[in-house]
């Protein structure tokens, strides 16, 4: 691994809790990993020890097998040969475009300074604009400058911390697919931090889920969304349920029993004997659960959201028991209709019952 961080704890003054505790993770060369969770959940803490901006209290961060930091040793950060891109972009506005993008390489013979601001403005779209200064550029323009003055020293790491959240939901998404774009076409390894999933699937080929200091998985977006390794993880990513079930393991195999139906190709599962009495929670995705007029399940719509190609309806089973499910938008019920649904599951992950 390129970025090998191994049980890693930081602690703040004051606080009985570690802001990052014993955490590991790994990033080959060329992935972007990124980190998500709610606020304080220390993915920023953790960002910054790789930077070298936080001591670390145990365990160590290696890049490129070198220990960068370790309880009572730390490279320094300018010396980690890193590249930070911030949330509010800390562009000079005084400088031109050509002249913030240089601002790293500075020390550079001028031929090989132009030549390079050159090629990063052109890797990031922006190239012919040498001369503008911030004020006259788009937020995603201002963004774009931020990132080529990064990759220009040519860093062995790209650290990127909130760097969409002052801009809108729709640029947002757009900005990380091409961000991501970039950071391939200019084999950057790369750790990027952000509160929004969208911007994660966009742009990671590794997300940790964060809280409490702690990580819960560090996985790919499709095994987070199906797979996931435990019940926080479940409920932050997607839109999903838990559902009462009971594991029985019958002459066909095990079997989820559940208020819509009995759930079934459960290879993955655990045995009925893994909880007390078989009885379990089970996690239902909105995808997991289908419209079906002649199901045997009906259920009200208490919400609904148009998200254009479909609805997010949320409904209650008669028993109390409400699920979510995206539905094609031309079947456009009412509030306080009642339909039928069926489950249709692929993946069936199973919990500990709450409670």
């Amino acid at each position: 691994m390129f970025l090998n961080v191994s049980q890693l704890t930081v602690r703040y003054a004051g606080r009985a809790q570690p802001a990052v505790d014993g955490v590991s993770l790994g990033l080959a060369t060329g992935e972007i990993g990124v980190l998500i969770g709610p606020s304080g959940c220390g993915k920023t803490t953790l960002l910054r020890a790789v930077a070298g901006l936080e001591p670390v209290n145990d365990g160590e961060i290696r890049l490129s097998s070198q220990v960068v930091s370790q309880a009572g040793r730390s490279v320094a950060p300018e010396a980690r040969r890193i590249g930070m891109v911030f949330q509010d972009y800390a562009l000079f506005p005084h400088l031109s475009v050509e002249r913030n993008v240089a601002f790293g390489i500075h020390q550079w013979p001028a031929p090989e300074r132009r030549a390079r601001v050159a090629e990063v403005l052109r890797l990031v779209g922006l190239e012919g604009s040498e001369a503008h200064f911030p004020h006259a550029l788009s937020g995603g323009q201002q963004q774009r400058v931020a990132l080529a003055r990064a990759l220009a020293p040519r860093p062995q790491l790209m650290l990127l911390d909130e760097p969409f959240s002052n801009l809108d939901v729709d640029l947002r998404e757009r900005l990380a697919h091409e961000v991501r774009g970039i950071l391939k076409a200019a084999g950057a390894t790369a750790l990027f931090v952000t509160h929004d999933q969208l911007e994660a699937f966009a742009i990671g080929d590794r997300i940790g889920v964060m809280q409490g200091g702690q990580l819960h998985q560090w996985d790919d977006a499709y095994a987070l969304y199906h797979r996931p390794a435990t019940r926080f993880v479940a409920d932050f990513i997607g839109h999903g349920v838990f559902a009462p079930a009971q594991l029985l393991l019958l002459d066909s195999g095990v079997v989820a029993r559940t208020p819509l139906g009995d759930l079934t190709d459960l290879e993955e599962c655990p045995l009925p004997s893994s909880y007390p009495g078989g009885l379990c929670d089970v996690l239902l995705r909105a995808d997991d659960i289908v419209h079906d007029d002649t199901a045997a399940v009906q259920a009200q719509i208490v919400r609904k959201a148009f998200r254009g190609s479909e609805f997010l309806y949320t409904l209650r089973l008669a028993d109390g028991l409400t699920v979510m499910a995206h539905v094609p938008s031309h079947h456009d019920h009412a509030v306080g209709e009642w339909i039928g649904i069926r489950p249709q599951v692929d993946h069936v992950v199973t919990f500990p019952r709450a409670g």
